[in-house]
């Protein structure tokens, strides 16, 4: 005998299916754009509508929530608890929705390029050769160069698909896996380390910063330019601070925001940097670089792999972070 249906019970459940049926799928995938962007101007231009539109999208989510989604102000949106809450349940079946329209319905643009931010060595050393076979199936890449600021700045905004870099992500949307470890190498031109107090070369363990031989050390470095890839030192200094116990307090003589030409000017005897071990192999193999020092545990700079969240869903972008990481363990 079939259970008894309770009339009233029966239209409140009629009524939340019409009241669902009728809210606009397109009004979530409004709210993750204008969510990712923080701004409703940038959500407009990405999905080639209009700001009024986005705006009454957004107004008609909260009328139906009941609650209010985005604070506006004069430089964006700042979304509120209960917008965080949603963008969690809502971005990774939105992202989900878009690839399924797209692969059986071909909705969207299929040709959007992907796009990959990086410092301009791992570009060339590292993610082509890694990306290489999706290259060779008509994936189209577009890269930026930059720092990791920059890039993860990219990244939020909804300019950068994936960006790799050499700081740790600690940003709301965003998602972070260690791509793999290397060590950093104090080098100079083969006359600026002859230069050099021969116990310099002799330091081989991290100590305090003010044992007599630091301090020597450090005073012997800072007598030569220090050539840098960005004013702020990343990679100086957190090799100051892993082998010296100490902030490298200097401003750099020369800066170029490319590992490749830091290490042609450092060739040349500009000065002394600090760069990841890959990079100046050959050289110091090949004797037109020095290694300064040794340290017993030499300074290492991990290097992330960053996406927003839910944007995994999207297949190049799944397919591309699955070949970094799986690359990215071979590498050192």
């Amino acid at each position: 005998m079939p259970p008894s249906r309770t009339p009233g019970k029966e239209k409140e459940n009629t009524a939340d299916r019409e009241d669902i049926a009728s809210l606009n799928p397109a009004w979530l995938r409004t709210f993750i754009e204008v969510y990712r962007a923080g701004s409703f101007g940038k959500a407009a231009h990405r999905l080639h509508i209009s700001q009024p539109a986005v705006t009454q999208q957004i107004r008609g989510l909260e009328q139906r929530a009941g609650v209010r989604l985005f604070v506006r102000h004069a430089t964006g949106s700042e979304p509120t608890p209960a917008a965080d809450l949603l963008a969690r349940d809502a971005e990774g079946p939105v992202n989900a929705l878009d690839s399924v329209l797209k692969r059986h319905f071909g909705t969207g643009d299929p040709r959007r390029p992907l796009r990959l931010g990086a410092p301009s060595d791992l570009i060339s050393d590292r993610i082509l050769p890694a990306l290489a076979d999706m290259l060779m199936d008509r994936i189209q890449l577009r890269t930026t160069l930059a720092l990791s600021d920059t890039l993860l700045s990219q990244l939020v905004s909804g300019e950068l698909d994936i960006a790799v870099v050499r700081t740790r992500p600690r940003l709301k949307g965003v998602s972070a896996r260690p791509l793999y470890d290397e060590e950093c190498s104090l080098v100079a031109a083969p006359g600026i380390a002859r230069a050099l107090p021969g116990d310099l070369l002799a330091l081989e363990a991290p100590q305090a910063p003010q044992v007599p031989q630091v301090l020597e050390a450090l005073e012997a470095l800072d007598g030569h330019p220090l050539v840098a890839f960005a004013e702020s030192l990343p990679l100086i200094d957190h090799y100051w601070w892993s082998v010296f116990h100490t902030p490298a307090s200097r401003t750099p003589e020369v800066v170029l925001p490319d590992h490749r030409a830091v290490l042609a000017a450092v060739r040349a005897s500009v000065g002394i940097t600090v760069v990841p071990a890959h990079l100046c192999a050959d050289d110091i193999a090949r004797g037109t670089l020095v290694n300064l020092l040794e340290p017993a545990v030499p300074p290492i700079v991990t290097t992330y792999l960053a996406v927003r969240e839910g944007d995994i869903a999207h297949p190049e972008v799944s397919e591309a972070h699955k070949r970094l990481l799986d690359q990215g363990r071979t590498w050192s």
